[in-house]
């Protein structure tokens, strides 16, 4: 059997795209080296446009019932005066979830695991290590019994870290974004609450030892200990290194290691996500500082921008060029978290006394607060606005209107396009424009985003899979046109 698409890797970004992908009927082919769920914290946030990944997979709510709502990030220097505030919004926002969320990486994992069981298409190998790709086929072997075994795929994405055999195959080299410091992780099991400690991330910007203090799922309390000249990487992870770090806090009497681990935190970009039938997602194509808790984020929007694309050039809706739009859209979008991500951890490791003064007397006279960035995507099906081609919106994350029954859009479009907007402008729209929604299932639903629109100066969108706009129309002919952006064969040919 040749599978449509293998994927190497069963992180949370892999097990998203195999979801996304089960959705959509292709055959898959999964693998992962580790037959159980990692049982350590890892990742411990994601942010309401995940929320709508997961609502699109069917484990919303699943999913939030192990989570909880972050209230938001402070930075604050060595003597505790506020620097940048960070609030994150305790209300539902405009994509109909809570804005921010802490979670536990096995619980989640196991969630998007167990989802993968609905999909007949979708095939799991755990305990799988593929040891080489020859064009496109994998060479894996059994680590419980040895046995090697080849599988075939039209398409290979590496969903494989930092690490990637994917990316070391395709030889794809990685950009250095500037930013490689080593840092303790350590996650803390408490016994009894510890006076002092908030639900908020605190950023200490302490020079002397720059810390993060994160607000975790239940009892769970992260410190992330920046490490300075003179720490020993062997030494300083040990019980007894861990609580005298961690003495102003807390001690072994209140609380229990789950993990202390040393990690080098990189900022780097794939020079290419993409070489013949090689694809990566995911960590294997971008890493990103901790700084904006936007690390995995920005793997889960890969997968939903890419599964998709992948299905309708299986089903035959579109043709290959079809993905030569996930990179050019993709790889601006992640650049500008990382990007900030790194200039915040050059605030935080500030370490010489002098700049960190500046700091402090620059920022705690009048406190920033800081917003979340909602980047657009990058030049795509949408168009590239650098040359004045593109069209109203296209590649602006859309809204998640509630519909009048109080339920969200997405539970009603699923994943697939969806036409939205004033009822007058879809009516009129012509046979060939609605022949190419029916061609690729597009959801139809007039009136709907009204309010939203028309803050945008606009009275209909189509919405893609994504979630991201394709363009917005204030007319039937501007409709006609977003509509001729739909990458369709049908209409090519037409």
């Amino acid at each position: 059997m040749i599978f449509d698409v293998a994927i190497v890797g069963l992180g949370p970004v892999g097990a998203a795209l195999a979801n996304l992908l089960g959705l959509c009927g292709v055959s898959v082919a999964v693998f992962e080296r580790e037959r159980s769920v990692y049982h350590l914290p890892r990742a411990g946030h994601f942010d309401d446009e995940v929320m709508r990944v997961w609502q699109t997979i069917g484990l919303a709510d699943e999913i939030a019932d192990g989570a909880m709502i972050n209230r938001g990030m402070r930075f604050v220097n060595q003597c505790g005066k506020l620097l940048i505030n960070w609030p994150r919004p305790q209300q539902e926002g405009p994509q109909a979830w809570h804005p921010s969320w802490r979670f536990d990486q096995p619980t989640l994992e196991t969630s998007l695991r167990r989802g993968l069981t609905r999909f007949a298409n979708v095939q799991v190998h755990l305990g799988a290590d593929v040891e080489s790709i020859d064009g496109t086929e994998l060479h894996w072997r059994d680590l419980a019994t040895g046995t090697r075994a080849r599988t075939e795929a039209r398409w290979i994405v590496g969903c494989d870290g930092g690490r990637s055999l994917v990316r070391r195959t395709a030889g794809i080299e990685m950009e250095d974004l500037g930013s490689h410091e080593r840092w303790l992780v350590i996650d803390l099991e408490l016994k009894e609450p510890v006076p002092g400690l908030d639900d908020f991330t605190v950023q200490l910007c302490d020079p002397r030892r720059p810390m993060t203090l994160v607000r975790m799922v239940g009892a769970r309390r992260r410190w992330e200990i920046m490490l300075m000249p003179g720490d020993d990487p062997e030494t300083i992870a040990r019980p007894e290194s861990v609580w005298s770090l961690l003495r102003p806090w807390t001690g072994p009497d209140r609380a229990s290691i789950v993990r202390a681990v040393v990690y080098t935190f990189h900022a780097v970009l794939a020079r290419g996500w993409r070489r013949g039938r090689l694809l990566l997602c995911g960590d294997a194509a971008h890493q990103s500082p901790p700084f904006m808790g936007q690390g995995m984020c920005a793997g889960i929007r890969d997968a939903a921008n890419l599964a998709w694309k992948l299905a309708m050039l299986l089903r035959g809706q579109a043709g290959e060029s079809l993905l030569d739009s996930y990179e050019s859209e993709r790889a601006p979008h992640v650049r500008a978290y990382v990007e900030t991500a790194v200039r915040l951890g050059r605030l935080v490791q500030i370490t010489d006394a002098r700049e960190a003064r500046a700091r402090d007397a620059l920022l705690s006279t009048n406190p920033e607060v800081m917003q979340s960035i909602r980047p657009d995507l990058g030049p795509g099906l949408h168009g590239n606005a650098a040359e004045g081609a593109a069209l109203r919106h296209g590649g602006m994350l859309s809204h998640q209107p509630r519909l009048t029954d109080g339920s969200r859009m997405d539970d009603t479009v699923g994943y697939r396009f969806a036409v939205i907007g004033d009822p007058a402008i879809l009516r009129q729209s012509s046979p060939a424009a609605c022949g190419t929604w029916s061609d690729v299932g597009a959801k139809i639903l007039p009136s709907t985003g009204s309010e939203w629109l028309a803050g945008l100066e606009t009275r209909a969108a189509i919405i893609r899979p994504d979630r991201y706009i394709l363009g917005t129309a204030r007319n039937p002919a501007e409709l006609e046109a977003v509509t001729r952006a739909i990458p369709c064969v049908q209409q090519a040919a037409a």
